[in-house]
């Protein structure tokens, strides 16, 4: 199965794009004394700064609304989207209500774990195993250590090459001049 951009939301992928055109047009404006928070069409809010922040860690990167996009949209880039869908599935799984828990786990288990899933991410067979395992009484805590090990790949392989990409360096380097 293809992983392209058409397999992002469509509101993430036109947030990402919105996003690279805004934080170059806002930069280049800055000697005019634009500064702070940047807002268009009431759906965006851009700090200059943000770029400059999402370095500090891969943890900042997640919690920035902005930076998460655009992390996502590397990833499609990089055929490895999967990877923040699962965290993200597993985020929202977390949040859910207690009735739902079973549906839940086995759709992301479905849909990211099980062998030859369509959106199948890597872990080991350990760590499988014991997700398998935690799905016969599903509770909140059923995805955490293979979303742990999906993170720390993230952390350790994708967010590294993310902070080197030309997007990145390209926002990165007009924040600084600002």
């Amino acid at each position: 199965m293809c992983r392209g951009l058409e397999s992002l939301p469509i509101t993430c992928l036109e947030r990402a794009k919105e996003l690279k055109a805004l934080f170059g047009s806002l930069l280049q404006k800055s000697d005019h004394g634009i500064t702070g928070q940047w807002k268009k069409n009431d759906k965006l809010r851009l700090n200059i700064d943000e770029p400059l922040k999402w370095r500090e860690s891969f943890e900042k990167l997640l919690s920035s609304q902005n930076g998460l996009c655009l992390f996502r949209a590397f990833l499609v880039s990089e055929f490895s989207e999967e990877n923040i869908a699962f965290y993200l599935a597993c985020e929202d799984y977390r949040a859910t209500k207690p009735s739902k828990l079973a549906t839940k786990a086995n759709n992301i288990y479905d849909q990211f774990i099980v062998s030859d899933a369509p959106r199948e991410v890597n872990i080991d067979h350990v760590t499988k195993a014991v997700t398998e395992e935690n799905l016969e009484h599903p509770s909140q805590s059923c995805f955490n250590l293979a979303q742990a090990k999906i993170y720390t790949l993230m952390e350790k392989d994708c967010y590294p090459r993310f902070l080197k990409s030309s997007t990145y360096l390209e926002l990165s380097r007009k924040a600084k001049t600002c």
